[in-house]
């Protein structure tokens, strides 16, 4: 097998191909042999997520219908960053907006990209505690479901394959398994 040092590409020309909520870029590369090649690519300005936990060790998630899968899902709240936005206020905001919380302690799990083949999104997951109510204002073309759950059936739910959401996984999992008091 061979070992690349440099393993980079280099941006020759670029073209928007769609530009809306978000874009689509077509570039064209050139590679570490020289030669060129095409990279399609959906841009985003970035998301955060919440992972908003209760005293008693239950977690708040929000039921949605996903169009592009065709059917509902448990996620934990989550929206993508404004231009205005950091990620902690993003992630303030989604928190109050889809599950009508606020939160007075924040601490950031981890960032990741949720599909770095296609796409340069940069998705950043916080765990929110003192949890207080609040008024959910969902965005006009959102209807959620907020539903309330203990830890332990939230990870059934991803064992079992009823929870496929990348970045609840991912938060959860983080939380249970680098910040959850261990037994």
């Amino acid at each position: 097998m061979p070992h690349y040092s440099k393993l980079k590409e280099t941006k020759v020309s670029s073209k928007t191909l769609y530009h809306g909520i978000v874009d689509f870029n077509k570039d064209v590369v050139r590679l570490i042999n020289g030669k060129e090649s095409t990279r399609v690519y959906l841009v985003h300005q970035g998301a955060s997520a919440v992972v908003p936990l209760t005293d008693d060790g239950q977690v708040y998630l929000v039921q949605q219908y996903r169009y592009p899968i065709g059917r509902t899902t448990w996620e934990i709240p989550a929206g993508k960053r404004e231009t205005y936005q950091t990620p902690l206020s993003c992630a303030k905001a989604e928190l109050a907006q889809e599950a009508g919380l606020r939160a007075s302690k924040w601490k950031k799990l981890t960032v990741f990209t949720p599909s770095n083949a296609f796409s340069n999104e940069f998705l950043h997951i916080y765990l929110a505690q003192g949890l207080k109510r609040g008024k959910d204002s969902p965005d006009e073309d959102e209807f959620l479901n907020v539903r309330k759950f203990p830890l332990e059936k939230v990870y059934q739910m991803i064992r079992k394959g009823q929870i496929q959401d990348p970045k609840t996984i991912i938060g959860l999992l983080m939380y249970r398994d680098f910040v959850a008091p261990k037994p």
